[in-house]
């Protein structure tokens, strides 16, 4: 019903059941309501927070309405929805021959910046969670291969990355939520957050470029994707050393993106670790 229902008709419903999880998801509200908080800043009036979080809501059931729809689409149709800059960036990462690892963030269409990619003929690889029944499970991740990406359980061998790479293509990991818990502790818009360096550790392995990609939804639903040049680690150094200047020129360009369109970031779970009281929820 979904993929065939009008686009003007499908985000008017979004924006519908956007306004109901607002109002009873309470701690997905809390959560989001505390990271806009702290992008914000503290002098960011409590009303505005409100409004903002109220439409992330929106945005996250837009993100859902265009995953349903999307093995529906033309590729004709998709190239009109989606503006692409800096692209030079991805394919002077691309010229030697190791591939690229991806980074990006919960903010605009993850997945639009990665079918951009793949439009343009890349085999891109992501590691994914799984989510509860299989059945649900299973279905998404048929949605989300419709174009050629390829999911990768994250609780399984995540060798094929290295495959990926090795064929010249890209392995995609998302930089702002740390799924296994394991990441360190950095500063993230003033705060201590938990936040994955398994893009950066695979960049430092494999000795292939890091290249960050976001995306951001307009007004009319058509989508900027947008790619910075490519961050190469720097040679001399620790390990360690490498591995901090990888996650800070990352954490520094996240910040700036989630910055412009704070209500696009779509991430309702905490990430911070100086909140006793914040609650790991899914929307």
């Amino acid at each position: 019903m979904v993929p065939r229902m009008p686009a003007k008709l499908g985000y008017a419903v979004c924006r519908w059941l956007g306004g109901l999880v607002y109002r009873f998801n309470h701690p997905g509200r809390a959560n989001v309501e505390r990271n806009l908080q702290r992008i914000l800043g503290p002098a960011c009036p409590p009303q505005e927070i409100q409004q903002r979080a109220r439409a992330t809501f929106n945005f996250i059931l837009y993100n859902y309405f265009d995953l349903f729809r999307l093995p529906s689409l033309s590729a004709a149709t998709i190239e009109k929805l989606v503006t692409i800059s800096g692209w030079e960036h991805v394919e002077a990462a691309l010229t030697g021959g190791r591939g690229i690892v991806m980074t990006s963030a919960h903010l605009g269409n993850i997945e639009i910046v990665l079918y951009a990619m793949l439009r343009r003929g890349l085999s891109i690889a992501i590691p994914v969670e799984r989510v509860e029944p299989p059945e649900l499970f299973a279905y998404i991740t048929r949605l989300r291969t419709s174009q050629g990406l390829k999911l990768l359980p994250i609780d399984g061998p995540l060798i094929d990355l290295i495959r990926t790479l090795k064929q010249g293509g890209v392995a995609g990991l998302a930089g702002d939520r740390d799924i296994t818990q394991t990441g360190p502790v950095i500063d993230f818009f003033g705060y201590p957050a938990r936040l994955p360096d398994g893009h950066v550790k695979l960049a430092l392995r494999t000795g292939v470029p890091l290249v960050l990609g976001f995306s951001r939804r307009n007004p009319d639903h058509s989508y900027h994707t947008y790619f910075l040049p490519a961050f190469h680690l720097p040679q001399a150094g620790t390990e360690q050393e490498r591995l901090a200047a990888g996650m800070n020129f990352v954490v520094t360009e996240m910040e700036k993106a989630i910055r412009q369109q704070p209500e696009q970031w779509t991430v309702t779970v905490s990430i911070w670790v100086d909140e006793a009281h914040s609650t790991d929820h899914d929307l």
